[in-house]
Formats: C-alpha cells, sequence, structure tokens
C-alpha cells in the first residue's frame, strides 16, 4: 500500500526541518524520512552562524548591514562565480526567514564577523536548540510525520513524468510513498563519500574527513537518476582552521586568523593572506610542506577569547592542550619545531608592514573580508597552534532554480522534484561566506515547501546591489 502525502523531503537536517515547518503550518500533509537514528544531520556540526543582515540584533550593536551589502559580498566572496539570481533569492527572502526563525523560538545570541563579511553579521545559534526547536514546532502542527532510520533508494516517476513515489528501506523492509506536490532533496552533501571525493575532488586527499555521517551523496545520485545537472564542482574546497585531532564529534577548531594571527607553513614563512575566504585558505594550506601550518599569535589577540563560540574559544582550546604557549617567539618556534631564525624574521617583517600601513608580501589590510584592521604580534605571551584542512561540507550539487526546483542541463525545471540546503550546488560559486550555508538551508527550505505545496515563489528581477 503507498500513502499519500502532498510533501515528501528526504533529510531532517536544518533545511528539511524548516521546510517541513513551512508546510506543516500551512496545512501540508508532510513526510520526513531521515535516514539515520536521530534528526539534525551535519546541521549539528556547523559553526553556529547563519549570515542575515538589516537584523534587530544588528541594530542592538549599532551595526549597518543591507540586503544588497549582503549580496554584493556573497557575489565578492564567490568570485563571480556564484548563480546571481540565487544569491538574489537569498537577499530578498533573509531578514523575513530571519524573523521567522525568531519566532518560532530559535534562539540568535550574538552577532559576530566571520569570513566574507563587511559587516559583523554571523548570527550565532546553537544548533541544538535551533534544530530540537524546529522538531517541536513541526511535531504542534500535527501536519509533520518524521521517520528516522528510513533509507531512500529510488525516486519514481508517475505517468505524466513527474517525481511522485519515492521507495524506502526501514527495519528491512521496503516500502513506498507518493508526494503529490513534490519530493524535497535536503540530505546533504558528500563530505563522507571517498568514492565520490575521489572523483570530484581528489586535491582534497589530505583533508580531514569530519562531515556529517549521513553525507555521502546519495541526494544526489537520486536526482542524478532522472536527468539533473550539478553545479560548483570545480570549487569544491576543504575547510581550515581545525586541529589535527579534530573529528565530527569533536571539532577543535579555530579561526584566531580572523582576530589577528598569521598563518605560516612548517619553514615559519607566510603563504597567504589571511583575510581571505578560509576556504582559499583551505587550499593553500594543503599545498604547504608534508600540509602542515601554524596559526601564530600574541596575548593582545588571545584576549579576544569569545567563551562558548565554536571558532573563537580559544581558552578553551588552551585549556585542552591544543594550544602552544611560550614567552618568546624563539621559544614557541622550538616548540612547534620551525626555523626559529625564519620565524622572527616573519613576525618582524609582518609588524613593520602594520606600522607601515602596507602588507608587501600578501596585500593583508583587513582582518576578514574587508572587516576589522590587521595588530602587531608583538605582546607576550606568544601562541600557536598546529592547523589543517577538514572536509567538512562539499558546497557543491544539484542545479536548482530560484524557486528550488532541481533542473537538468537545459536549465529546465525536474517536474515535481525541489531540493535545499547542502546538497545544491550553483549558490557559494569559487568561495564562501560563513553562515551562508546555515542560511540558505532554511531560506530555501522554505522557498522549497512553498514552490511545492503553498504557494508559488516569485523572484524580484534585477534586485539592485
Amino acid at each position: 500500500m503507498t500513502e499519500d502525502y502532498s510533501v515528501i523531503i528526504v533529510g531532517a537536517g536544518m533545511a528539511g526541518l524548516c521546510a517541513a515547518l513551512e508546510a506543516g503550518i500551512n496545512n501540508a500533509k508532510v513526510l520526513v524520512l531521515e535516514k539515520e537514528p536521530a534528526i539534525g544531520g551535519s546541521s549539528l556540526l556547523s559553526g553556529r552562524f547563519m549570515a542575515f543582515a538589516g537584523t534587530d540584533l544588528q541594530k542592538k550593536n549599532n551595526l549597518i548591514d543591507s540586503t544588497e551589502q549582503l549580496i554584493r559580498d556573497m557575489l565578492e566572496v564567490g568570485q563571480g562565480k556564484n548563480e546571481k539570481h540565487l544569491v538574489e533569492a537569498y537577499g530578498q527572502h533573509q531578514l523575513d526567514t530571519y524573523n521567522w526563525l525568531v519566532d518560532k523560538g530559535v534562539e540568535f545570541d550574538a552577532v559576530r564577523a566571520a569570513s566574507g563579511h563587511s559587516v559583523p553579521r554571523g548570527h550565532t545559534i546553537i544548533p541544538i536548540q535551533a534544530i530540537t526547536t524546529l522538531y517541536n514546532k513541526c511535531i504542534e502542527t500535527g501536519n509533520v510525520t518524521f521517520t528516522l532510520e528510513a533509507s531512500v533508494k529510488r525516486l519514481r516517476k508517475n505517468t505524466e513524468g513527474r517525481i511522485s513515489v519515492v521507495m524506502y528501506e526501514k527495519d528491512g523492509l521496503e516500502y513506498f510513498a507518493k508526494a503529490i506536490h513534490g519530493v524535497l532533496l535536503t540530505c546533504g552533501g558528500f563530505s563522507k563519500s571517498e568514492e565520490m571525493l575521489q572523483h570530484f575532488a581528489p586535491q582534497l586527499n589530505a583533508a580531514l574527513r569530519i562531515g556529517g555521517k549521513g553525507n555521502v551523496g546519495d541526494g544526489i545520485k537520486l536526482a542524478w537518476e532522472h536527468g539533473a545537472w550539478v553545479r560548483d564542482l570545480p570549487y569544491l574546497q576543504g575547510t581550515y582552521g581545525f586541529h589535527p585531532t579534530a573529528s565530527g564529534e569533536k571539532k577543535s577548531q579555530a579561526h584566531v586568523f580572523y582576530k589577528g594571527a598569521i598563518i605560516v607553513n612548517k619553514l615559519g614563512r607566510r603563504f597567504v593572506n589571511e583575510s581571505i575566504s578560509y576556504k582559499l585558505i583551505g587550499t593553500e594550506a594543503l599545498k604547504q610542506p608534508d600540509n602542515i601550518s601554524y596559526q601564530i599569535w600574541d596575548q593582545n589577540i588571545m584576549n579576544e577569547s569569545v567563551p562558548g563560540d565554536a571558532l573563537y574559544d580559544f581558552d578553551n582550546l588552551f585549556a585542552l592542550g591544543l594550544i602552544e604557549k611560550a614567552d618568546t617567539l624563539e621559544e614557541l618556534a622550538n616548540i612547534i619545531k620551525v626555523p626559529e631564525k625564519n620565524l622572527k624574521e616573519t613576525v618582524s617583517q609582518y609588524n613593520q608592514g602594520i606600522q607601515n600601513g602596507t602588507d608587501k608580501e600578501f596585500g593583508r589590510s583587513t582582518l576578514t573580508h574587508t572587516f576589522g584592521e590587521p595588530k602587531s604580534i608583538s605582546q607576550a605571551p606568544f601562541y600557536a597552534m598546529v592547523t589543517t584542512t577538514a572536509m567538512l561540507a562539499t558546497y557543491a550539487g544539484l542545479a536548482v532554480n530560484a524557486a528550488a526546483q532541481v533542473l537538468n542541463a537545459f536549465d529546465e525545471p525536474i517536474e515535481g522534484l525541489y531540493a535545499a540546503g547542502e546538497i545544491v550546488g550553483g549558490f557559494h560559486g569559487a568561495g564562501y561566506m560563513t553562515g551562508s550555508s546555515l542560511g540558505k538551508a532554511a531560506i530555501f527550505g522554505r522557498i522549497a515547501a512553498r514552490s511545492a505545496s503553498v504557494a508559488p515563489i516569485r523572484i524580484k528581477e534585477n534586485l539592485s546591489i
């Protein structure tokens, strides 16, 4: 027997939950299939940031931001390789989605500057609080059914050529469910698929693998069978900032470089402008001798530690023994086994550039993107953290339009098939703005649900930027 639903959603992370809630509160009958034994997926491994502009939280902190500025930054960070219409759709719906999340009980406790921000716009959440809140709201609608440990195996079309039937397995049995209006793929990327990573990103062989357990690319394969196109595969990059001991359960991550640290290789030499996207930094770090690099900073920068923050809680990493400390640069160099002379010269040249207002080596003029002023590294004691690149999320995948419809190779919608979240390509382009991953999951999850079951989404054309 095949049970009928208005919408079937595959994956229960941020995108899937926002889609389910949007559809559920609009009286759609929704089935959410999640192959893992718990909801949340890789959203629970996120750095806690969601990128929004013009919010009450920004205004409370006297931060002036706008949708237009957000769009400009995203296109600039993406080096113009992003699909502009997707970025504009994000911009059109971002503030409404922020307010919607707040209204539903998601808590944002701070706003911080991070990669790609010209204004601090990283609105911080506690992932488990956000995921649990959205799940509970879905249940409250009375319209959303969750089935866990249900692995979707194939999608099937009806006689009219529309994706309408989902075949899945649970407890060793095979089930079928029918989606009257649409199937939404929100089941993540392929950061844990060695087969797909070898095919599409062999340059990342040395990167840690710490993505979500279920992110093996099965959603992309489900759509491929029906002619789906993909985007952004040439721009697959790892995420820089992890200690080598990091894992999915223990992230051990710090972006001290966005607070003023420099990054050196095992020769004690800088190799990159530390203010650029941590995706681009990660790519350069993997080219260094033995793939080893270090963040180097002083006490003034250490004082920027933010308790509990996923990226900036340096004191916690120090307490865990993951950060080295020394009274002099010579001593620090000996601890991390880089040439004393080189490290001292590197720091001296960098400090001289700060004093002169010009970083002649790499042109660093900000802390991150266009925000903040670089700082000298001169106040003892000094600190170092060995840092590596990790494959945390793939940020490449299915081609979609601004209504979240999955497209074929001719940019035509595949009827009945929608996608949102990490599984989608085309949005980020060649770079990545911190917070835009969770941001696009929430925004396009809602768009997909409305496109499929509630009302057509209309995107403003030629949004001024």
